[in-house]
């Protein structure tokens, strides 16, 4: 049996993610989500009869990734695509965002997702993909969401050097690098502080992002970067001093 595995499922990049899969790769024979809100897993079920099989929990319970990599090897299963998803992120200076946030963008953005990759990683065969939703904000640090920024670099950074670890076994990781996307990232972000307005001018849609990742991916490229603009940010990163970027930051 072939499947995809997608974290993050019930909203956002990840649903979307499930949309694209179930719709483009038929020949794939499940769909395998995960998220915490079971109710919008068993809705998303529902939209793709006996194609999506719902497994609710938070990944930051490592016996929630077990009991998935339990029921794939029960399977038999092949993951053939995976796609991680799951993150959130809390705009804030330092001290603001609270211990409770600080602690979980850490650990879901970062912990769960390289957990769930390694705990699937035995049942991914040649020719996988692993998709990992980084974002622009990997590229320089951004004062006043500095541990979001920070959990994405190590996304970005995690894929570059897992990509090269299993090239060998046929195997590609791409780094999903997105700038602003029309989703509910932004009212969960803004709890503290308010989106910058540059961010909400440059905002991308959805699916055309999740095209263009799903797209990258099957090409074997490192890191998927949709829009001009976001691709004009990571040039700058590369080229320029971080310390003379950050002094035109707009936070």
């Amino acid at each position: 049996m072939k499947i995809a595995v997608v974290s993050g499922a019930s909203s956002g990049m990840g649903r979307e993610a499930v949309r694209q899969i179930a719709d483009r790769f038929e020949r794939l024979d499940e769909i395998w989500v995960t998220a915490r809100r079971k109710d919008l897993l068993d809705a998303l079920a529902e939209e793709y009869p006996g194609r999506v099989r719902v497994f609710p929990g938070d990944l930051t319970d490592m016996d929630v990734i077990d009991g998935i990599a339990a029921a794939v090897k029960e399977a038999g299963a092949r993951v053939m695509i995976l796609v991680n998803a799951a993150g959130y992120g809390k705009l804030g200076k330092a001290g603001q965002i609270g211990a409770r946030h600080t602690e979980g963008m850490v650990r879901i953005n970062c912990a769960s997702l390289s957990l769930l990759t390694e705990a699937l990683l035995p049942y991914m065969p040649r020719h996988a993909h692993i998709i990992n939703f980084a974002s622009a904000a990997a590229f320089l640090p951004q004062p006043g969401f500095a541990v979001y920024a920070a959990t994405k670099s190590y996304v970005l950074s995690y894929s570059r050097a897992l990509g090269k670890e299993l090239s060998g076994q046929g195997i590609t990781v791409t780094a999903v690098c997105p700038g602003p996307v029309d989703t509910a990232f932004f009212s969960i972000a803004e709890e503290n502080a308010a989106t910058p307005w540059y961010k909400k001018y440059f905002m991308s849609e959805t699916e055309k992002v999740v095209s263009k990742a799903l797209f990258d991916a099957f090409r074997g490229r490192a890191v998927s970067v949709y829009g001009l603009p976001m691709k004009a940010v990571r040039a700058a990163a590369k080229v320029l001093p971080t310390g003379l970027l950050l002094k035109f930051y707009g936070q």
